[in-house]
């Protein structure tokens, strides 16, 4: 979608960066993992700042607080509202603060945050894409049991997720329908069977997410159920937000 602004032709545009891991309310400093987090909220404010207009989306697949609850989130909520930009959100394994949605929908009233929406069992359309996902799940070992149950329920919060961007699709059908998760779907040689079986029913062609902070090149994957995938962890990406037609 353009518009025209002062003379020029502007595209809107979609964004995407997970794992913010802000913590304006708590200590936790980012740089006990290493130089690279150092200043990296001011960092994130000014990358974000510079490529993100007021009109475009930007998509946080999980990890924005450390705050264990939804009140102690209340500033970093507000720093997120202040970027620019509308910000979809979705559920990391940090977010602790997470509630259902009538609650976190109540508590951005609550503190005036105007900009932000929850990605959470729904979908939204945003310039020529379709926006759908959610957690998802990934051990750190092989699959237990009930990493098993986890994964299944998740596998079917993302077909929920799926259903609702095929009927936006009715409405916008040249856009395409994105997946986004916090957890990776395939890593190391392992796959998180039940969501790749949904990518690939859906015929889902890409896929973000975030959670890897670090790890050996040699274990990243590059596609999984048909899906090209890609990791948009903060310092992966360099605490720039991604334009998603760049990627």
């Amino acid at each position: 979608m353009t518009y025209k602004t002062k003379g020029f032709i502007y595209e809107m545009s979609v964004f995407v960066i997970a794992d913010l891991h802000l913590s304006f309310s708590s200590e936790k400093p980012m740089d006990v993992f290493g130089p690279k987090w150092e200043n990296h909220t001011q960092r994130i404010f000014e990358n974000w700042q510079s490529v993100v207009a007021p009109d475009d989306t930007v998509v946080v697949p999980g990890d924005v607080s450390w705050s264990m609850r939804l009140d102690g989130a209340r500033q970093d909520l507000l720093f997120l509202d202040s970027l620019n930009g509308k910000k979809i959100i979705g559920k990391g394994n940090h977010d602790y603060w997470w509630q259902t949605q009538k609650k976190l929908r109540e508590f951005l009233v609550k503190i005036g945050a105007r900009t932000i929406d929850f990605l959470y069992n729904n979908a939204f359309a945003a310039e020529n894409f379709i926006l759908s996902g959610t957690r998802g799940w990934f051990p750190e070992d092989s699959y237990s049991p009930e990493d098993e149950k986890i994964a299944l329920r998740e596998a079917g919060r993302l077909r929920i997720s799926l259903e609702k961007a095929k009927k936006l699709k009715e409405t916008y059908p040249e856009s395409e329908i994105i997946v986004f998760l916090h957890y990776p779907p395939a890593y190391g040689g392992t796959e998180c069977k039940p969501i790749v079986e949904v990518l690939a029913e859906y015929q889902i062609g890409r896929c973000f997410y975030g959670h890897i902070h670090g790890g050996p090149p040699e274990k990243q994957v590059f596609s999984a159920g048909g899906a090209r995938l890609f990791c948009v962890s903060s310092d992966f990406i360099g605490f720039k937000p991604m334009k998603i037609n760049q990627a």
